[in-house]
C-alpha cells in the first residue's frame, strides 16, 4: 500500500532512551534581514556570529537542532509576532527562535524515496532535502534525502527506525515515516565551539 503523502520536516516523537518528548526547546537569535526562509520542522545551524540559520541540505554543517518557530517585532506594524516559520529578510532586532536542541531527541520526517533494501537501510547517515515550506502553515517540506546516505558522520541525521504508523510504514514507496536522530549534532562534538 502507497504511503501517505504527508509533508512536515523534522516532528519531536521521542527521546532516544524511550521517554516522552516533553516539549523542551530553547532560545536562539536570527540576524536581522537573514535572507532565509526557516520553516518549522527544518534543521539550523550555528554560525560564528552567535545566530543560528537554515542549515542547508547536502552540506556538512553541524547542526544544533529543528527550528520550532520564532517571535519578534513585526517591523511593518510593530505589533509582538510568534510564528511557525522567519519569513526571510525580516527587519527585526529581536528575532528569537525557538529550537528542540536535546541531542538525544528522536524526530519522524518523511522519505522522498523507497529505501531499495528494506529495513537494512537503517542506521545508515542521511542528508534532508534543501526544500522550502508552506507560509500559510509555517510547516517545511523537507524529506530525508534517501539518495544522499553514507557512513560519514558529516550526515546530518541517521535513521534508527520506521514509523509504526501503518499510513506510512511500507519500505517499498516513498514518504516512509522514518525516526531519526540529529547525527552531526554541534552538542555531540569536542567542545571547541564556532
Amino acid at each position: 500500500m502507497a504511503n501517505k503523502v504527508e509533508l512536515y520536516g523534522l516532528r519531536p516523537v521521542r527521546q532516544l532512551n524511550g521517554s516522552p518528548f516533553i516539549n523542551a526547546q530553547n532560545r536562539y537569535r536570527i540576524a536581522a534581514d537573514y535572507g532565509t526562509s526557516i520553516y518549522q520542522g527544518d534543521l539550523v545551524e550555528p554560525l560564528g556570529t552567535g545566530y543560528i540559520a537554515k542549515h542547508t541540505g547536502g552540506t556538512s554543517g553541524q547542526v544544533v537542532g529543528v527550528f520550532n518557530g520564532c517571535f519578534y517585532t513585526d517591523p511593518t506594524t510593530q505589533k509582538p509576532t510568534f510564528s511557525n516559520y522567519y519569513p526571510s529578510s525580516t527587519n527585526a532586532s529581536d528575532i528569537v527562535a525557538y529550537v528542540v536542541d536535546a541531542p538525544d531527541t528522536v524526530f519522524e520526517i518523511n522519505s522522498n524515496l523507497s529505501f531499495p533494501n528494506g529495513v537494512a537501510e537503517l542506521f545508515a547517515n542521511y542528508s534532508v532535502t534543501d526544500t522550502t515550506g508552506s507560509t500559510k502553515t509555517g510547516i517545511s517540506y523537507a524529506q530525508l534525502d534517501v539518495g544522499s546516505s553514507g557512513t560519514a558522520g558529516t550526515f546530518a541525521v541517521q535513521a534508527i527506525d520506521i514509523s509504526q504508523n501503518p499510513d506510512n510504514n511500507d519500505v517499498t514507496t516513498s514518504n516512509i515515516g522514518v525516526l531519526v536522530r540529529i547525527n552531526n549534532h554541534f552538542y555531540r562534538q569536542s567542545g571547541t565551539g564556532k
